[in-house]
């Protein structure tokens, strides 16, 4: 039984006094100067693997011509003097979506890894954001989630979380979205990705893979968000899949877009369509954009269904005069811990409100909440999401959220 240690154990007495110091201070040096490594499961926060405090720098890709605008701007921005002091100039806003950008990559990895048939919604987003708030290093509302981590699954595109007390369980034939964001100092990283266990749907998560990555290469600065969400749908619509028997056409779906992206605003006004016929608006330099597409085997039109679990402040809505005390100290709560970022009802539990329905009901009708139900397509379709962040910087084009996985 022990005859492995006594083997060591000579072998250590014939080792001399001098190799022995030798091993134990190399250990030791190791161990004080080299980084940090992250433990499995991940709860080291990302800042400590970084201790210099630069985060790994994401994709970077040229700016495409754009349409209208002389081939060369995009041609010699990477090189212009200008361009690039522009650059340095914000190289802290850069870095603070990064740091944002990895804690997501860690947090979605474990995810990825762990998730498995038979666990319920609830159990899962637990996880998720259990990690994700570890990650970031939450800290009110310097550093922390940005939203709550959709979930939905099949005919259901957008805008699902389980509100407490939700019995569903993720299912082997599920097409689930996993859309979750993190940020510090309200700078967002928007991300998602669809996990299937079923290879039946390898096509139709090729298909919305491809159309994103089609829509980052054609983003860039000056061109024009119509002609992304032209580029986007002619990819998408490009595929059709297979599903026990019966082959069906992918599509777009064309009520919902990829947006831009500024401090504590998730959707900051301009909208990146994932099908034709868009608004001519040009990107511009130094904005952030999410770009996310989605695609259906069903008629590619969601609508609004199912129980509301998604709220936000509504970001322009100033003063708003309330006359119940239970809506002006639920608005209070919500102001100090989320701000205008997004929220769901499993949030607000959790910071210890209760009996709160009336009052968000209050804050909706008045205008100073908006609520956002799950989005839908017809029923016994499969829908499919992939989304990245990226930062159009002066001289080139960065997608920040890129990881190995997609």
């Amino acid at each position: 039984m022990y005859d492995e240690g006594d083997i060591d154990a000579t072998e250590n007495d014939a080792e001399t006094d001098d190799a022995k110091k030798k091993k134990k201070k190399r250990k030791s040096r190791g161990k004080a100067g080299g980084p940090k490594q992250q433990t499995d499961p991940p709860t080291i926060p990302v800042s400590e693997l970084f201790p210099d405090g630069n985060f790994p720098i994401g994709q970077i890709m040229d700016h495409p011509s754009a349409a209208g605008i002389d081939d060369r701007t995009a041609k010699d921005r990477f090189s212009s003097e200008e361009a690039r002091a522009f650059d340095r100039m914000h190289n802290d806003i850069y870095n603070e979506a990064r740091q944002a950008a990895e804690a997501h990559r860690q947090t979605r990895k474990h995810i990825m890894k762990w998730v498995k048939p038979g666990m319920t919604m609830i159990e899962i987003c637990n996880e998720l954001e259990n990690t994700g708030r570890k990650l970031i290093g939450e800290d009110g509302l310097k550093a922390g989630l940005a939203f709550p981590t959709g979930c939905s699954r099949n005919h259901c595109a957008a805008h699902y979380t389980p509100n407490a007390g939700d019995p569903t369980v993720l299912e082997y034939d599920d097409v689930t979205k996993i859309d979750f964001g993190t940020h510090i100092n309200g700078r967002i990283i928007d991300c998602a990705f669809t996990l299937a266990f079923n290879p039946k749907y390898d096509k139709l998560i090729e298909a919305v893979r491809d159309a994103t990555n089609t829509g980052i290469k054609a983003a860039g600065i000056d061109v024009q968000l119509c002609d992304v969400g032209a580029a986007i749908q002619e990819v998408m619509e490009s595929y059709e899949v297979e599903l026990d028997g019966k082959t069906y056409p992918v599509k777009s779906i064309r009520n919902l877009n990829g947006h831009s992206i500024a401090p504590y605003r998730i959707h900051a006004g301009k909208t990146v369509p994932i099908v034709k016929g868009g608004e001519a608006t040009r990107m511009e330099e130094n904005e952030f954009y999410a770009i996310e597409t989605f695609g259906s085997t069903g008629r590619g039109i969601v609508h609004d269904d199912l129980d509301c679990s998604h709220y936000m402040k509504s970001f322009d809505a100033g003063f708003v005069p309330l006359r119940l005390q239970s809506s002006k100290s639920l608005l209070n709560v919500i102001n100090k811990h989320f701000g205008t970022l997004a929220f769901c009802k499993r949030w607000l539990d959790r910071v210890g409100c209760t009996k709160y329905q009336m009052a968000l009901k209050d804050l909706c009708d008045k205008g100073a909440v908006e609520a956002y139900p799950p989005l839908v397509d017809v029923k016994g379709c499969y829908t499919a999401q992939f989304e990245h962040t990226l930062v159009l910087r002066p001289t080139c084009k960065e997608v920040i959220s890129r990881g190995d996985d997609y």
